[in-house]
């Protein structure tokens, strides 16, 4: 056991150093896919008042994400300090690529690549050719990168269940990690890709919703909505429509909207009925049901 885990420690370090080489920042692993290497502080006396957390100004190792670094001296350093790691983590959120990973689960029987594939229809965008890496439970981690001006943040099935982001202050396990589970690996065709931008629609989602302001609630929002549908061509009616109803539902303005909605649609060509079963379809998918 302890050869192969000596050899699983040398394979993580050389695929660690690679990521690196490709601008990943990177940090060491333990099987249970947390940071390999303990916090510095945890038998420090707790100071009072309390002040913030060090995140590496210390200048010992044992900061989780914050220590991860592209420089390779610094990354042997890291395994060395840590000679029991098996797999390494990718620090999202940081340069040059500000990483965005779409961790797409499979666990309690969630369907997150349908979820991920309605989100898409519903928002108009598509996942492009990008980094995709198979998890030992059969999910997925999509690559993507974000604008470096954009903080994307964490969250746990919030765009829908089984969908996890990980953004700033987050970490991907590197392909090529073994842990208690198995061996994380790239998906054929996909280890020499880039990781691709994000989507401005998908972008748009992973940001914290504004905070709602009701004061207008049908105002400048809903006429830009009805303007989007009235001035749909033949072949982008029903689509047009779809995308701004459900638009509409998730902020609140559905009910206000909808005979607007359908007037406009009706101007495009589309017949009332057509327009109303429409605008039901999107009422349903964004979980406002009528």
């Amino acid at each position: 056991m302890a050869t192969m885990d000596r050899q699983a420690t040398t394979l993580a370090l050389a695929h660690a150093l690679s990521a690196a080489e490709r601008g990943l920042a990177v940090i060491p692993l333990s099987r249970s896919k947390l940071p390999a290497l303990r916090s510095p502080h945890r038998d420090d006396p707790a100071p009072s008042p309390s002040p913030s957390p060090c995140h590496g100004e210390c200048g010992r190792f044992g900061h989780g994400v914050h220590d991860a670094s592209t420089d390779p001296h610094r990354v042997r350093e890291l395994f060395a300090a840590a000679p029991w790691a098996t797999g390494y983590g990718i620090a999202c959120g940081v340069g040059p690529h500000h990483l965005i990973g779409i961790d797409l689960d499979t666990k309690s029987g969630t369907d997150s690549s349908t979820a991920l594939r309605e989100l898409a229809l519903r928002h108009l965008f598509t996942i492009p050719e990008t980094v995709v890496v198979l998890t030992p439970s059969g999910g997925r981690h999509l690559w993507l990168t974000g604008p470096p001006d954009v903080v994307v943040p964490n969250s746990a099935s919030r765009l829908a269940p089984g969908i996890d982001i990980r953004g700033a202050g987050g970490y991907l396990v590197g392909p090529g990690s073994r842990t208690d589970h198995g061996v994380y690996g790239t998906a054929p065709g996909t280890a020499h890709l880039p990781p691709a931008a994000c989507p401005p629609e998908l972008l748009r989602l992973l940001l914290p919703p504004p905070r709602p302001n009701t004061s207008h609630r049908a105002g400048g929002h809903g006429h830009g909505l009805i303007h989007f549908v009235r001035t749909a061509q033949e072949g982008q009616r029903n689509t047009r429509l779809f995308w701004a109803a459900c638009r509409a539902y998730e902020n609140g303005l559905g009910p206000d909207l909808t005979n607007a909605l359908v007037e406009a649609a009706v101007h495009t060509g589309l017949t009332e009925r057509e327009a109303r079963s429409t605008i039901a379809s999107a009422a349903r998918m964004s979980g406002r049901g009528v």
